[in-house]
């Protein structure tokens, strides 16, 4: 794509200096972290995005902006990371994120029946509600995590909103 010099615009990837790198991945921490949180319940999620960020700064000369946003770059390799986490400590375990904040007892049974749904659905399922839902992807973004295309995103999540609609006994 042309700028409005007629010049084109050259992708720029990841900065190839730490401080440049740390910058660049720095608006990214929080989501990433979450998406840790999310798929892999019981594993450190702090440890998952530490094995994100070492594998993102080897990999960074793979990086290709024409692909997706550093966002959905980094969330994919977060994701991976999660799944290894997962597999290394086999079970998913039921846990409340430290963010949750105090609730009431009706309050915890809600989120835990929900939480319960949740890791019952497949894995791409609960992939694709963790990116859009929790980590705040767009489909776009969300697409480029899962690596498929938006209309398979928006068709996961609508199976996987029929589901948690069963499962939790919800009535429109």
């Amino acid at each position: 794509m042309p700028t409005m010099t007629g010049e084109p615009v050259v992708a720029v990837g990841p900065p190839t200096d730490g401080p440049g790198f740390v910058a660049w991945v720095r608006p990214h921490l929080t989501a990433m972290a979450r998406l840790a949180g999310r798929l892999a319940v019981g594993a450190d999620r702090d440890d998952i995005v530490q094995e994100a960020l070492a594998r993102a700064w080897a990999k960074r000369s793979q990086y290709d902006a024409e692909r997706g946003t550093p966002s959905a770059w980094l969330l994919a390799i977060t994701a991976d990371q999660a799944r290894k986490a997962v597999r290394r400590t086999r079970g998913p375990h039921l846990e409340l994120s430290e963010d949750a904040g105090p609730v009431s007892r009706p309050d915890l049974d809600a989120r835990m029946d929900v939480d319960q749904a949740i890791q019952s659905l497949a894995a791409r399922q609960r992939l694709a509600v963790d990116c859009y839902y929790f980590a705040d992807l767009s489909i776009a973004e969300t697409a480029a995590v899962m690596g498929c295309s938006e209309g398979t995103v928006k068709s996961t999540l609508s199976d996987a909103r029929a589901r948690l609609r069963t499962l939790l006994e919800v009535t429109e």
